[in-house]
Order: structure tokens, then sequence, then C-alpha cells
């Protein structure tokens, strides 16, 4: 574990803002196919305090809808990828497999999150942004 993987990590990132149904405010849809759905491209959700790991996840899932604005459900079903990160005490992180399904759907879905690193928060391709 010397080098890690990941492709879109950018700490240069602004920090997700907060909508006032406490998600987070995703503006800008991904163009790129591999965005979420691949380990070495997870959404970097980033966070202060790893004891906050799940909320960054949740106000990142509650801001998205299905492709046609259903209602999602998510799921996480694993941990797994380690890769070095200056940002843990144990010098490594993981990402987070998160499932998701909404209404109609043929097979759910499966995105990578990692709440270590900070990259640009985007809304993956074949979903849409949650209209409030």
């Amino acid at each position: 574990m010397d080098k890690s993987t990941l492709k879109n990590v950018n700490d240069n990132a602004p920090i997700p803002k907060l909508s006032k149904n406490n998600t987070f405010i995703i503006t800008e849809y991904s163009k790129d196919k591999k965005y979420g759905y691949n380990k070495d491209y997870p959404i970097n959700i980033f966070y202060y305090t790893t004891n906050n790991e799940q909320l960054n996840e949740e106000r990142f899932l509650n801001a998205l809808a299905g492709p046609k604005g259903e209602k999602i459900t998510y799921t996480k079903v694993e941990t797994c990828c380690p890769f070095p990160s200056k940002r843990t005490t144990m010098g490594a992180g993981f990402l987070n497999v998160y499932e998701i399904k909404w209404e109609g759907q043929k097979k759910p879905i499966l995105l990578y999150l990692n709440i270590y690193e900070k990259g640009f928060l985007m809304c993956p391709m074949g979903l849409t942004i949650k209209k409030f």
C-alpha cells in the first residue's frame, strides 16, 4: 500500500455546503461514467472528524434521486479497498460501498464513497439531484 490508486482526489475542492434539509448542495452532474461506480474513482466526501463518518455519507446520498426523480433508498453493503491516507491515524483509508435502489429499477447500483479525501461533489451518472 505505497501508492494510492484513487484518481479523483482534489484537496482544492470546496467543502460542501449544507442545504436547509441537511443535505449537501450538489449542482453538477458528473460526465465520467466511472465517477462513484469504480473503486479508483470514488465520491470523495471529506469529513471533519471520523465520528461524522456516516453523517456526511447520508448528507450526500440524501441529496440524490433516481433517474426520473424517484426516491432512493441506500444500504451500506461493505467497506473495502484500503488506500494510503495521511488523514487517518492508521495511515490508511477505506471506501464504503452503498447499494442504491429505487422503485421500478431493474438492478440496484453500487456507489463507492470515500470519507477520507476531498474531491468535487457531483451527481453520479444515472442519478439525478433531488428537488426539495
